[in-house]
């Protein structure tokens, strides 16, 4: 590193807290292979240095009034706050799969509501061996315009990710939505103001989507960030999803343009590390979270 970015990461690791221009470092256990529970996931994430942790939904929303305010007044004294809920609804299935999980919903919702969560998030899976592309695309925009309206009735956002290898969307008899045009048009189709982009580096990357399609964006069509890295000696086209690298690790991601123009546009919102790899996976849960923690600083210098 030269001397300005060493100084960089000596800072953020200094404060134990990477902020920049409102981006937060966001512990996702469950990316990262570590099984805890809620107070255990708050508990790492402070001891890390993050600055937010994923919301479990069904948890919150058995707590009772007082359980939760133990649970919100711990959270502070930790200086740890949500990130987000993942997506319950099953919108990929049969309708009657979907039927039952968006009856169920709403209820949901009231409990992470209740807790101060603002977010949920999901993906779209990239192909389909039933829907040719316009098919997918209308039933993928009823079903998730259902979604985004329970959220946006509570003052909610939904974050939406696209997923690109093409050993995903090659994989099946009809390639569906895996780059962030076609993601952004969906979104239009679903027609509401509080629906958004999850934009993963890694998806970034395999779609050949640019800085400059992030700098097209307002903040606020983001609503949250994935940071991961890609493995070296592979070619791009065989690259498998669930073998990615820490933040910053190989180089093969243009990280600096990503992140820059994130920063560029004025997001503000939490980045996790996603990496679905097993060298993590195997590790401790301390060591996992410090491994996230130390790629997610050294992106940011």
């Amino acid at each position: 590193m030269d001397r300005r970015a060493f100084l960089a990461m000596a800072a953020l690791a200094a404060t134990g807290r990477a902020v920049v221009r409102g981006m937060t470092l966001h512990l996702s256990c469950g990316a990262l292979g570590i099984a805890a529970n809620q107070r255990q996931a708050i508990d790492l994430a402070a001891k890390h240095g993050f600055d937010a942790v994923d919301a479990d939904g069904k948890y919150l929303g058995g707590l009772g009034v007082a359980e939760l305010s133990d649970l919100l007044g711990y959270m502070k004294s930790k200086s740890v706050g949500w990130a987000m809920a993942a997506l319950p609804v099953d919108f990929r299935r049969d309708e009657a799969t979907f039927a039952a999980g968006i009856a169920a919903f709403p209820a949901f919702v009231r409990g992470v509501q209740r807790a101060g969560v603002r977010m949920v998030t999901t993906y779209v899976l990239p192909m389909s061996n039933e829907h040719p592309y316009l098919a997918n695309f209308k039933l993928h925009a009823a079903r998730l315009r259902q979604v985004a309206s329970v959220l946006n009735d509570s003052g909610m956002r939904l974050g939406v990710e696209y997923v690109a290898p093409k050993t995903l969307w090659a994989s099946q008899r009809y390639p569906f939505a895996h780059t962030m045009a076609e993601m952004r048009e969906l979104l239009g189709e679903i027609g509401l103001p509080n629906t958004g982009l999850v934009i993963d580096s890694w998806h970034w990357y395999h779609a050949g989507d640019q800085a400059a399609d992030i700098l097209a964006l307002r903040a606020s069509d983001v609503v949250s960030v994935d940071l991961n890295d890609a493995p070296t000696g592979v070619p791009k086209d065989q690259m498998v999803d669930g073998k990615r690298e820490l933040p910053a690790a190989t180089g093969v991601v243009d990280v600096k343009s990503f992140l820059g123009a994130l920063q560029t546009i004025g997001f503000q919102g939490p980045v996790r590390a996603e990496p679905f790899n097993d060298a993590v996976r195997h590790m401790t849960a301390d060591d996992a979270a410090e491994a996230a923690h130390s790629g997610l600083v050294k992106a940011f210098s």
